[in-house]
């Protein structure tokens, strides 16, 4: 089973929370939050930056290229499409963090794996837009634009 397979299965075997379709985030939160404990920390999306990373690289060398980002972008944006309501409106801020200018630290147009996990801290600060530390439901809620 490829890594692209693998991870469709994942996310078609996600449970779905009842209240997903219409609180904002609910999606990010069930697929980011590790422990279960409602809210997701840095060291959460460190490792599942991780975890993504690996199910793009196609060719496991440690290097996202142009053919594993354009697949990447597509199924975020699939992944979007399909979970609308779950991401409010911080979805925007989400998925910037996730494209190849946020995370191609020296602009070569790839990205390294220690790239786009060193990026983890920005990016959850873009999505933080409390500030208290982890990203909460509250986070991605009617003012998060």
């Amino acid at each position: 089973m490829t890594k692209l397979a693998m991870f469709a299965t994942l996310v078609a075997l996600t449970p779905l929370a009842g209240f997903a379709e219409t609180t904002p985030g609910s999606h990010f939160i069930e697929n980011w939050d590790l422990d279960g404990n409602g809210d997701v920390s840095l060291e959460e999306i460190t490792e599942r930056r991780g975890d993504v990373f690996a199910m793009f690289d196609q060719d496991d060398n440690n290097y996202l290229n142009a053919k594993e980002y354009v697949l990447f972008d597509e199924t975020r944006a699939a992944d979007m499409e399909n979970n609308a309501a779950g991401h409010g409106n911080g979805g925007g801020r989400m998925q910037q963090g996730l494209t190849l200018e946020f995370n191609d630290i020296d602009a070569d147009g790839e990205v390294s794996k220690e790239e786009f996990i060193s990026k983890s801290g920005a990016w959850m600060a873009q999505i933080d837009r409390d500030g208290d530390g982890v990203i909460t439901a509250a986070d991605f809620g009617p003012q998060g634009n």
